[in-house]
């Protein structure tokens, strides 16, 4: 019976030392991890979704440092430079946040594809983000169903004309705005059938709901 509970005993210590570490999936959300020296960097969410040429993309680019145990780092400085496609980051360092993330905002230019790198003193090889781009619609088509709009978020250049077309059967709608540049477009009269257009040159994101139907909603993006 000794030789059995000693035999354990291993075991028992390998399973202490896999939680002292994190649970044994290297930080990976099981247990309390403590880190150590970076030596890795590893892309947070992925690279972007596709966007639009001359303008800053939606979401920040962000990368999280670990370390050779796959626990993350925090206050570890990050360089961003733009590696080809040209546009522009800002900004070109960040640090590392208490969950071992740094972000920076990525501006892609007139041609695509756009390569980011990130990377700290030491890494090998830096991480590469690879943002693909086109120019943006010169106008944006909106159906009005009936309980929603379709696309719910449109997106155009600036000067462009937005055009809702109602497609309700005759069900009453509106098109009413809620937020974006002043001053905001005009809103449309409740109707059943028919289009409703507004020439837009500010750029910047304005929503809108239709004032018949809870839950009715959409927005337009104006770019460069």
């Amino acid at each position: 019976m000794n030789l059995l509970r000693w035999g354990g005993l291993p075991a028992l210590g390998a399973g202490l030392l896999m939680l002292a570490c994190g649970g044994g999936d290297g930080g990976g959300g099981m247990g309390p991890c403590t880190p150590g020296a970076a030596t890795q960097l590893v892309k947070t969410s992925g690279d972007p979704a596709a966007w639009y040429l001359d303008n800053p993309l939606p979401t920040p680019l962000s990368v999280t440092a670990r370390d050779a145990n796959n626990c993350p780092v925090p206050g570890v400085v990050v360089n961003w430079a733009v590696a080809s496609g040209g546009g522009g980051v800002s900004p070109s360092q960040s640090t590392t946040s208490p969950a071992g993330a740094a972000t920076t905002t990525d501006s892609i230019g007139s041609t695509s594809p756009q390569t980011v790198t990130a990377t700290f003193p030491g890494l090998p090889t830096p991480v590469t983000f690879t943002a693909s781009a086109s120019a943006p619609p010169t106008s944006a088509d909106v159906t009005v169903n009936n309980n929603f709009f379709s696309p719910a978020a449109a997106f155009m250049q600036t000067g462009g004309t937005v055009t809702w077309t109602w497609n309700s059967s005759g069900t009453v709608h509106d098109v009413d705005y809620d937020t974006g540049p002043a001053p905001l477009p005009a809103n449309s009269t409740p109707q059943g059938s028919g289009t409703h257009s507004n020439t837009i040159t500010t750029v910047g994101r304005y929503t809108y709901h239709c004032n018949f139907h809870a839950g009715m909603s959409g927005s337009v993006t104006v770019l460069h």
